[in-house]
């Protein structure tokens, strides 16, 4: 088990306030990483801290607007002043609503691309000298079901979530060996984002199309990612670890091609 041991190292989580990126905050915590919790509402965050303290480590709130290159470069000097150190960074922070292929503007398609892909690639590059010194960084990137299967109604969310994929790959190449770079496509996940948009019906049809016969918890993709931030991955770069349920499709491609399939709720990172 000491492969899994985080103690001593320092893990940044953005979209740390609730569901997975505080399951996330958490485990990595319980692995003995000190964490550093980024997202918009400070008050969320305390209350992710006050855990992470109990756990007998050390965390820091950022609380910012993530969507810009400026509140990355405050995050990543934050944690630095505070810990003189990043070993890990979690881009968890994404999120996009869900609409009908024609309704889906070109400012909202742009957006999903930036919201969930170049808040990514600003946070990791703009980590990555610190990651180098550390001679053992390990970034991991939240993905999606949604990302490696077609589901409609999820154009842009879709879209961006492979695009992150392929960017996962990408900078694995670019930063091995000593930077390891993975993400993690969750399936259906019971988070406050999904309750929001799950009626008994649609989730009676999903756990139908799960192979597992349950929708999964927040607490199935942190113990994924106290794995990838782990030494016990040591060998995996440039990989997609599926929390799915087995799934081989989406679990919510139903109903007529033009059908509005979803509310207009935020789906879940």
């Amino acid at each position: 088990m000491e492969s899994f041991d985080l103690g001593g190292r320092v893990a940044v989580v953005t979209g740390a306030g609730r569901g997975i990126g505080a399951a996330i905050a958490l485990a990595l915590a319980e692995a003995g990483a000190d964490v550093v919790l980024a997202a918009r509402t400070g008050s969320q965050l305390d209350v992710v801290a006050d855990a992470v303290r109990c756990h007998g480590r050390a965390a820091l709130v950022v609380a910012a607007d993530l969507s810009n290159r400026e509140a990355m470069e405050h995050l990543v000097s934050a944690a630095v002043d505070r810990f003189g150190r990043i070993d890990v960074v979690v881009n968890n922070v994404g999120g996009t609503r869900p609409g009908p292929l024609l309704e889906v503007s070109e400012g909202s398609f742009e957006r999903a691309l930036s919201w969930n892909v170049t808040t990514a690639f600003n946070l990791t590059q703009l980590a990555v000298p610190h990651l180098l010194a550390t001679g053992a960084g390990s970034v991991v990137n939240i993905a999606s079901s949604a990302g490696r299967y077609p589901s409609r109604g999820l154009l842009a969310y879709g879209t961006a979530k492979a695009a992150l994929i392929h960017l996962t790959r990408n900078m694995a190449a670019d930063l091995a060996p000593t930077v390891r770079v993975n993400a993690i496509a969750p399936g259906a996940i019971a988070t406050s984002a999904l309750a929001g948009v799950l009626t008994d019906d649609l989730e009676a049809l999903m756990t139908r199309r799960i192979p597992m016969r349950r929708v999964g918890t927040v607490e199935d993709v942190a113990a994924a990612a106290v794995y990838l931030a782990s030494p016990a991955s040591s060998y995996v770069t440039g990989q997609v670890i599926p929390v799915d349920g087995g799934i081989q499709a989406s679990v919510l491609d139903s109903g007529p091609p033009d059908g509005d399939l979803l509310p207009t709720h935020e789906v879940p990172t």
